[in-house]
């Protein structure tokens, strides 16, 4: 699920034609009681300029706990370099791992390469597009495996990425981004947020993500949603 190179808020690290930058999130609720439930949100954002190349490296996690069991549990990692035509193309290359057991696979790695274009980039506003094709390769776990007699599949696929961001005001940010990967099944990702400065470097997110497989595994759901409310930091 590739995430486009996007205009950064916050302080950047510059040395000669070298940028450097990125965001820290963390969210976690903790109830005790007559309820008991633990979760965890965290997600390190950095992006990295140098010569013709934007480069975007993410981690995220997510852990959920009910009364001592799990339900929840998820990490990502990505890594993204762009490499600039013009001011508004570029090709991209894209490598991302994920970890959900509670998909019925034990990981998912895709790789993908192909074309973006920026159709607005003008500082306060980004709105770019990218396609072309790309590679899945998922590892079912033990269970699953069993039950469909065999332990993994793989295909090539169609990857898209749309991205929108614009300034609500002076001290807020709207995005909106829309991820897909097409082949012998589909596989969509939307991510929806509002984040609001609290002071200087410190912000609020609030984020509403959609995860969409129209061929989920027997004992799955097709539809995964994930709110939160997370603090950000950006250096």
């Amino acid at each position: 699920m590739a995430a486009p190179f996007a205009a950064q808020a916050g302080a950047d690290f510059v040395e000669g034609d070298k940028t450097f930058g990125g965001d820290a999130e963390l969210g976690a609720t903790l109830t005790t009681g007559n309820t008991e439930t633990t979760s965890i949100k965290g997600r390190l954002d950095m992006k990295h300029e140098f010569g013709n190349w934007e480069n975007q490296y993410l981690l995220e996690a997510l852990y959920k706990e009910d009364t001592g069991e799990v339900t929840g549990k998820r990490y990502f990692g990505l890594i993204q370099g762009d490499y600039q035509l013009t001011n508004t193309r570029y090709i991209f290359v894209n490598a991302n791992h994920e970890i959900d057991p509670f998909t019925g696979f034990d990981s998912t790695s895709t790789v993908s390469s192909g074309y973006g274009h920026k159709f607005i980039d003008d500082g306060k506003t980004l709105f770019n597009v990218e396609v072309g094709p790309g590679y899945k390769y998922k590892r079912l776990d033990t269970e699953s495996a069993a039950l469909v007699g065999y332990d993994s599949e793989d295909s090539w696929v169609a990857h898209g990425v749309v991205n929108f961001e614009t300034d609500i005001t002076e001290s807020s940010r709207f995005k909106q981004m829309f991820v897909a990967d097409l082949g012998e099944t589909f596989e969509g990702r939307s991510e929806t947020s509002v984040t609001a400065n609290i002071i200087g470097a410190l912000a609020m997110k609030f984020a509403v993500i959609v995860r969409y497989n129209d061929s989920p595994l027997a004992d799955k759901e097709s539809t995964d949603t994930e709110t939160n409310m997370t603090l950000l930091y950006a250096f």
